[in-house]
């Protein structure tokens, strides 16, 4: 689950293979979108895309967005751009084919911005960073006390599904282009 950084989902593909599934994050391209868009025009593109990232296939959630688009063009040719850039990547979850619960949960990075958060203010009164193994040892302990405000995942009991569809979408995958294991760093 990426927030639409091209730099981290290049580094996703370099380290764990081309084929690696990336759910972009809904919440942020809503974002993007009604940024590029007029006032009167957020509200019903924004239902227009919570209705499709609500539909359990994803060729018709495709269409539907891509008809957004195309409406959009003449009045707002940002926005329409903005919604085919990454088409594939916001409607990952969908493609493979997660519960309606899962799919809320993992179609955007609040998991990931709550831990990152807690880092951060951990991390805010040190003023200079000695060397690498300081910064791991404040990220661990930021990690630590993030981890004091963890909940559940609320479809914890349909990751089972996830793990299959993982497994379906690799071996699907495998069979066109193997991965080279990698060890670096994403």
């Amino acid at each position: 689950i990426v927030d639409g950084a091209k730099a981290l989902t290049k580094a996703i593909r370099r380290t764990f293979g081309r084929d690696t599934p990336i759910q972009r994050c809904q919440v942020h391209k809503a974002r993007n979108i009604a940024e590029r868009l007029p006032k009167a025009l957020q509200a019903p593109v924004r239902r227009a895309l919570r209705q499709a990232w609500e539909l359990d296939d994803a060729a018709r959630a495709e269409r539907l967005l891509r008809n957004l688009a195309r409406t959009l063009e003449p009045r707002a040719p940002g926005a329409a751009a903005s919604i085919l850039e990454g088409l594939d990547e916001i409607l990952t979850v969908v493609r493979l084919r997660l519960p309606r619960e899962l799919r809320r949960s993992l179609a955007c990075t609040n998991i990931v911005e709550n831990v990152m958060g807690s880092v951060r203010r951990v991390c805010r009164n040190v003023k200079r960073w000695r060397d690498a193994d300081m910064a791991l040892r404040w990220t661990a302990a930021a990690m630590l006390e993030a981890a004091h405000g963890f909940r559940r995942l609320k479809a914890k009991r349909h990751l089972p599904a996830l793990r299959a569809a993982l497994t379906a979408h690799r071996a699907k995958t495998a069979t066109i282009t193997p991965i080279a294991q990698q060890t670096r760093a994403a």
